[in-house]
């Protein structure tokens, strides 16, 4: 592609300086045979009204004294002059007195009419050039003298001016074309240069590479010179951005290092809890069951509330034991993404809650399907936590309302669970999604403060948001949405 171009280059360089140096010696030769032409005329007029005023003062007496013989032996001088056609004497009526032709050839001798004023005229035909000229005696008209010149001496002349001019336009192409191939190293070949430097450094972006610059200080230098400072600049800052890169590279190297110490850490403290913090806490629980049990009436009232606070604390911190094991898997476990109907998991939830509570008055609407993409287990943990959340949050109304639906919403699903229960302040709306952050006391509403905190982990885990928005003792809503698989987080 390149060797293309660059023949090309020389060529329209070659080709512009010939057809500048044909074009300006073609209009030159055009302009001579121009000039030629007229000069030719100029003189052929000159020539011809010279003879016919040598002619038409001999034929003064002939006229007057009528004799024709004497017109026609002074027409017959006129064979020395290779040019003359046709000649002729005539009277003032136009009536032939003596006739010369060439070569025997029969002319009608047609006098062009010429004003009163006019001593001469002529005229040029295609072939031929006609001049008539008045006989005057005393200032009176006594003939005419016509003459006929042939015209092939000119055709003549332009054939070998064309010879001419042709072989001078054919010597001085050859002879720019060679001046063009030695002057054209000065332009072509820095052009060149500049494009073969163009397309190393595009192909191998290797912006180390320069091109040479000439002895010559022209516009091509300079082109030259700030093509070399473009890519010097190139050069800095592609060196700076691959040593950000490096920089960047680093420090997420770094990074990962320490999310998966962070992760083996967090492992390691849920292996503890699971192991190390169960075990006494288990004791503790079967111990004070024990002396509930065995030693309760040797207790006072005081004490037995005493030994009951204990035993629901290390209940308490159990469960609490369990949601975070449970947070912690759903952080590290790994999505298994398909096709999932959340209306069939909202549907089969509220039966579970209904049937643990069969005198509550609850109105549960759902779609007859509502469609997503993502991890089974996980969507059904996120659909338990807010009906759980949404049941438990209207157990204090005589009939309650919970929806769960999806909408679109700016060109994505979103879904959401809706309740008619004592909702919350909306200020404190981004508090809910943090673990152990409560709006509610435990006395009004049980519960750990770690469910809403699950829900949001495991959304964004499917590469979504979830937000809520409520008032207080007029309900609440929280929606979500479910991102691409590839916005996910593995």
């Amino acid at each position: 592609m390149i060797a293309r171009n660059t023949k090309s280059i020389l060529t329209k360089l070659t080709m512009m300086n010939v057809l500048v140096s044909g074009a300006a010696l073609l209009l030159a030769c055009v302009a001579f045979f121009a000039y030629d032409q007229v000069t030719f005329r100029q003189g052929l007029v000159r020539t011809l009204s010279a003879q016919a005023q040598l002619i038409g003062s001999n034929s003064i007496s002939t006229l007057l004294f009528n004799d024709p013989q004497s017109a026609s032996n002074t027409l017959a001088a006129l064979k020395g002059s290779s040019n003359i056609a046709s000649a002729g004497i005539l009277t003032p009526d136009g009536r032939v007195f003596a006739e010369y032709t060439r070569g025997g050839a029969n002319d009608i001798l047609n006098i062009p009419p010429l004003g009163e004023n006019q001593i001469q005229g002529y005229w040029f035909r295609r072939s031929h050039a006609i001049l008539v000229r008045k006989i005057l005696s005393d200032g009176k008209l006594v003939g005419f003298v016509y003459l006929r010149a042939d015209l092939h001496e000119i055709d003549a002349r332009l054939w070998r001016y064309a010879l001419i001019s042709a072989m001078v336009l054919l010597v001085s192409l050859l002879f720019a074309l060679l001046i063009s191939s030695r002057f054209r190293k000065s332009i072509a070949e820095p052009i060149v240069a500049l494009a073969e430097t163009a397309r190393k450094v595009s192909q191998d972006k290797d912006y180390r590479v320069r091109v040479a610059t000439g002895a010559e200080r022209d516009e091509l230098a300079t082109l030259v010179d700030s093509f070399n400072e473009m890519l010097r600049e190139i050069q800095q800052r592609d060196n700076a951005l691959q040593k950000a890169h490096d920089e960047l590279e680093q420090r997420v190297s770094e990074r990962t290092r320490e999310l998966v110490s962070a992760n083996q850490e967090l492992e390691a403290f849920s292996y503890s809890v699971s192991h190390d913090l169960r075990g006494p806490l288990d004791a503790l629980n079967g111990f004070s069951y024990v002396l509930f049990k065995n030693y309760s009436d040797r207790l006072d009232a005081n004490g037995k509330e005493s030994l009951q606070s204990i035993r629901t604390a290390a209940m308490r911190m159990s469960e609490l034991i369990d949601d975070l094991l449970n947070l912690s898997r759903i952080t590290t476990s790994t999505i298994h993404r398909e096709k999932v109907d959340l209306s069939a998991f909202a549907r089969f939830i509220m039966e579970e809650l209904c049937r643990t509570a069969p005198d509550r008055k609850v109105d549960f609407m759902a779609p007859p399907t509502a469609e997503a993409y993502g991890d089974a287990r996980l969507l059904r943990i996120v659909m338990d936590n807010l009906l759980r959340n949404a049941w438990k949050y209207t157990s204090h109304h005589g009939h309650a309302r919970i929806e769960f639906g999806s909408e679109i919403q700016n060109g994505r699903v979103v879904y959401f669970v809706k309740d008619d229960g004592s909702g919350f302040d909306s200020r404190s709306a981004d508090r809910l999604f943090q673990p152990f952050q409560r709006l509610h006391s435990t006395a009004e509403f049980p519960g750990n403060g770690i469910g809403l905190a699950t829900v949001r982990r495991i959304v964004q885990r499917h590469g979504g948001n979830v937000w809520a928005d409520a008032s207080v003792e007029k309900g609440a809503t929280f929606s979500f949405t479910l991102g691409s698989m590839r916005n996910a987080t593995r």
